[in-house]
């Protein structure tokens, strides 16, 4: 049976507690131990699929196809059994709750007055148990902070649990900030306190402390936290702030936080091996190049938004020794400015991303890396920028675009499949069972590489698996023009239909893809277009 550890949050929010989920996943499974995560979100959306980037942050895209939190992402980049979490992994509120209505409408309920305890609490118990099933460790976070009304009911059958399961097979973790206030000199231990306080009066006790803070906590205020708190005093653990996220695994570890855990849940085995880890850190923190990178997209405002992406980037530079100097620059600033901005670049990055805004922006991105041989990854909407600069400059298509923006262009060189027409008037369409026309391709799925491509060098192999988010293709009526424009169809997908890579034949490395590869990347495996893309970059620079 699985073993569970809840991880809930108190006094502010991002004090990182995805991160310190990871690291504690990280570091069970470098005990031994087969690790997975949950992460239970108390909004009402029933996924993030539909919340803005700037709101949210990044969708995150599970190999089944699942809209999720951004801290999935950290489970599966942190923790190696993670690497193929589904839909099981993350729920929401809204979710709970579809669920107990669509069941009560069918009847299951059997006339029953439908009520938060027990039938809420039972659905999201239940949700749980389903994926614990077959590892030792289950760590479940529950997101937003002690207090929301929002997490109550998830609170709740935290609760439950812990007392079904008994001491021996649930523990509690939570994380708390302790400020350190400036002009007074003195680190303050009330926000902790009240913050227990708050989780003791819904009848939950932690048995191990988190306490975050960007100076060190003396042992005097540890202790009087313990005191306060009813928590062991070894089991109030510092965290503070540090120079790389990398480095948190080693630092709860040192901190005997995993100890404490395999202890209380009568766990035997063996000591921690991290040494995978304290290369990572090496390798970031002591880069011996430095490249300048550009990346040009179109929310700025909240970097999350593309957190996957700029973690791969570091991934990138942690395999090439190369310090990644990301310009993160709004789409929108090219088409009021320019392309002068990106004179100094040494290679330019365009993500994806979802309507018109800022589109011309990227597309005169991808042009300036084509016509000045720059190192262009493109991804998604990146994509389709490249296919539509080289159809307008180089395929005489005179305002190409994507019928996402332009549903009346002459030449919809991207469009969604139920736009095609073929030669003989027909709309296209595909050999499976799944409309794609007006929906998401979500997940991930197998691309097959043109041997004689670079994207294939890259890879090393002919068949990829790789994720998706996108509803637009490339119009394959268009794609024979194209190609004598000079655009290459790198990969395609399984059934040969769809158009997955592209690359620019006269460049030195012009590659752009409609699937994500950043979801699959992580900081001890890297990502081999990540990595390859920096050394082109590298080239560029010392030439």
């Amino acid at each position: 049976m699985s073993r569970f550890i809840f991880v809930t949050g108190g006094v502010v929010s991002s004090l990182g507690k995805g991160i310190a989920a990871a690291s504690l996943g990280a570091i069970l499974e470098a005990r031994g131990l087969n690790v997975t995560m949950l992460k239970l979100d108390p909004y009402i959306n029933v996924d993030p699929g539909t919340m803005s980037p700037l709101q949210h942050g990044e969708v995150y895209v599970t190999a089944d196809g699942t809209e999720t939190d951004l801290d999935l992402g950290h489970y599966e980049r942190f923790v190696r059994s993670c690497n193929n979490l589904t839909r099981n992994n993350n729920f929401t509120t809204g979710r709970i709750y579809a669920d107990v209505i669509a069941k009560e409408r069918r009847g299951d309920y059997l006339g029953a007055t439908i009520q938060v305890i027990p039938h809420i609490t039972d659905a999201i118990k239940a949700k749980i148990l389903i994926a614990s099933e077959g590892v030792e460790i289950t760590i479940v976070e529950i997101g937003g902070t002690v207090g929301d009304i929002e997490s109550q009911p998830f609170l709740e059958a935290v609760r439950q649990l812990r007392f079904e399961m008994g001491s021996k097979r649930a523990l509690l973790m939570h994380l708390t900030l302790v400020p350190y206030i400036a002009t007074a000199g003195e680190t303050k231990t009330k926000p902790t306190q009240h913050s227990v306080k708050e989780l003791r009066s819904i009848g939950l006790q932690p048995d191990i402390l988190i306490v975050r803070s960007d100076h060190e906590i003396p042992k005097s205020a540890r202790d009087k936290i313990a005191l306060f708190t009813n928590v062991e005093p070894q089991g109030v653990i510092p965290l503070i702030d540090a120079d790389t996220i990398y480095r948190i695994p080693s630092m709860l570890n040192e901190q005997g936080l995993d100890d404490i855990i395999v202890d209380k849940l009568g766990l035997d085995v063996g000591p921690a091996d991290l040494s995978d880890w304290e290369k990572v850190v090496d390798a970031q923190l002591n880069p011996k190049h430095t490249i300048k990178l550009k990346m040009i997209g179109k929310y700025m405002d909240l970097l999350d938004a593309y957190k996957s992406l700029n973690e791969a980037l570091l991934h990138a530079g942690i395999h090439t020794h190369t310090r990644v100097d990301v310009d993160f620059i709004d789409s929108v600033e090219i088409e009021v400015k320019g392309t002068e901005m990106l004179n100094d670049a040494d290679a330019i990055l365009v993500p994806g991303g979802f309507g018109e805004r800022g589109f011309e922006g990227k597309v005169a991105a991808a042009r300036y890396a084509r016509e000045n041989k720059i190192p262009y990854l493109g991804i998604c909407y990146g994509l389709h920028a490249a296919v539509v600069d080289i159809a307008r400059n180089l395929a005489d298509m005179e305002n190409a675009d994507t019928t996402e923006n332009n549903p009346n262009t002459r030449y919809p060189v991207i469009a969604l499949i139920t736009e095609w027409v073929n030669e003989e008037g027909q709309t296209e369409t595909r050999d499976e069972d799944s409309d794609l026309g007006g929906t998401m391709r979500m997940g991930e799925q197998v691309c097959n590489l043109s041997e004689d491509s670079l994207t294939y060098h890259i890879y090393g192999e002919s068949e990829i698996k790789e994720r998706h988010r996108h509803r637009y293709e490339v119009n394959n009526n268009f794609v024979p023009a194209l190609e004598e424009a000079g655009l290459k169809v790198a990969g395609r997908s399984a059934d040969n239909v769809l158009v997955e890579v592209i690359e620019y034949k006269d460049h030195p490395w012009f590659v752009a893809s409609q699937f994500h590869p950043e979801f699959t990347s992580s900081p001890r495996d890297g990502h081999p277009l990540f990595t390859s893309f920096i050394e082109a970059a590298l080239v560029r620079k010392n030439s």
